[in-house]
């Protein structure tokens, strides 16, 4: 057998993580069209951030605890408050936004913005010096570049085709600038967490779940909201616990 080298190697070798990026891709597209089901039909998007982070908690805590008990960091108030704004980021503004945008526009728009945030997240990472562009004759830095303008253009295009007016909505653009802080600060506290991401992951989830239903009891007076069976509903909040 022909042993790969160079281009070829690199091709082979990066299967598994393109089959784990559109394999994500699909579960974004599943989560919007179920999400959208679910706000259409009158569940508080405010509600359902609480639901989802909090089914979110109960499934990936116990696996963090068996898996990553041994050598837990301690928390101290650095970390603490590390974790307390990427609850705040991640499962209450981020999620609050995307939903509210989602509500009034629609999946295919939501998920055409949503791809912006590969190139927010670059543009805020050169910014904060954790990227590099000094050698532009590198094909990785030349394909950033490239990659990032696409990713604007796109969005930008999708945005004039729905039409300002009628569709040009704040929160969905928002939302992919909150992502992007994210994942800059939540790259730095990974330095902490490199061996227990499941629990830094449980622990984001249970800090913005009791954010999120702060914010709720502030923004939801009237309690019925907050029923839920076995219906799109429920499945809207626990589907969404595999994008998490």
């Amino acid at each position: 057998m022909e042993k790969l080298t160079g281009c070829g190697k690199f091709l082979e070798n990066s299967k598994p993580y393109c089959f784990a990026m559109i394999s994500l891709q699909f579960g974004y597209a599943g989560m919007n069209i179920i999400t959208k089901v679910s706000l259409n039909r009158g569940m508080s998007h405010h509600v359902l951030v609480v639901y989802r982070h909090a089914i979110a908690t109960a499934v990936i805590a116990p696996f963090a605890f068996c898996l990553q008990w041994k050598r837990q960091p301690k928390i101290n108030l650095s970390i603490f408050m590390q974790i307390f704004v990427l609850g705040l980021f991640w499962p209450v503004i981020d999620q609050n936004f995307y939903y509210t945008g989602l509500k009034y526009t629609s999946p295919t728009f939501s998920c055409a913005v949503s791809n912006m945030l590969p190139a927010m997240t670059f543009i805020m990472a050169v910014i904060f010096r954790m990227e590099k562009i000094i050698d532009l004759k590198k094909v990785r830095c030349q394909a950033k570049i490239v990659g990032t303008a696409l990713s604007v253009a796109g969005t930008m295009l999708m945005t004039l085709y729905k039409g300002l007016v009628q569709r040009f909505n704040l929160t969905n653009h928002c939302n992919t600038g909150m992502g992007a802080a994210l994942f800059v600060l939540q790259s730095h506290t990974l330095k902490t967490y490199k061996n227990h991401q499941l629990s830094l992951t449980s622990l984001i989830c249970f800090m913005g779940t009791l954010q999120a239903i702060a914010v709720t009891f502030v923004m939801e007076h009237d309690m019925s909201v907050w029923q839920i069976g076995w219906d799109m509903n429920l499945l809207a909040a626990a589907y969404a616990v595999n994008i998490t």
